[in-house]
């Protein structure tokens, strides 16, 4: 196994985390962020959620400020407004949202939904991603659902145990409006990370995994 790493050990990222609902970020990508800001102090994460309405707006202000620190959110948090699982039809005005993205955006790092997603709102925020930043390294992260669409990685990010158990207390502490579903719950969430552990060997035996699709060495 061949470990990459970011050029210089203190180099500080830009990074943009994408995601259609509240707690898609925190559930796919939320252990790697929490690392990121660890190992690379002052880096700066750009947060978007596209279905944020309701409680849920809330939520996604709660859930940026509590994995990334308030002074390296830059700018604050773009929380959208469309519809929850009808955004294959407003696609020109997503188009416009992410061409506005692209104007203020230089990323090291994008972190998006995976592009074989069962859910229609992932799909399609993983095309757009790709559509927009065609030159970045871009990681597709996973959701669980009832759908059973979790594929097989080929990027890992082990994490300490700490870590994960920071980012299952902050999912099940802000998002109180997911707590009825029964696959919200915290023996899911270390389950797959776990499982990804497990698969890339990873010392804590915990990991977060995404697909990449493209990888410059």
């Amino acid at each position: 196994m061949i470990n990459v790493t970011v050029s210089g050990a203190s180099k500080a990222l830009n990074v943009l985390c994408l995601g259609c609902h509240s707690d898609d970020i925190e559930i796919g990508c939320g252990g790697t962020i929490l690392r990121l800001g660890e190992q690379y102090p002052g880096s700066r994460f750009q947060w978007v959620v596209m279905s944020a309405i309701g409680e849920r707006e809330a939520e996604a202000r709660r859930g940026a400020n509590t994995f990334v620190s308030p002074q390296f959110l830059q700018p604050a948090p773009m929380l959208k407004q469309f519809r929850d699982g009808f955004m294959p039809f407003h696609g020109a005005d997503l188009k416009a949202s992410f061409e506005e993205l692209k104007s203020s955006s230089s990323p090291d790092i994008i972190f998006t939904h995976f592009r074989e997603d069962a859910h229609q709102d992932h799909r399609l925020i993983s095309e757009l991603t790709w559509n927009t930043f065609r030159d970045h390294l871009i990681l597709e992260y996973e959701i669980p659902k009832y759908d059973g669409d979790i594929g097989q990685p080929s990027f890992y990010v082990p994490l300490s145990s700490d870590v994960c158990r920071k980012k299952v207390e902050y999912l099940i502490s802000i998002f109180a409006s997911q707590r009825s579903k029964r696959w919200f719950q915290e023996s899911t969430f270390m389950a797959i990370m776990r499982l990804r552990g497990m698969e890339c060997n990873s010392p804590s035996g915990y990991a977060e995994a995404y697909h990449c699709r493209k990888l410059v060495f």
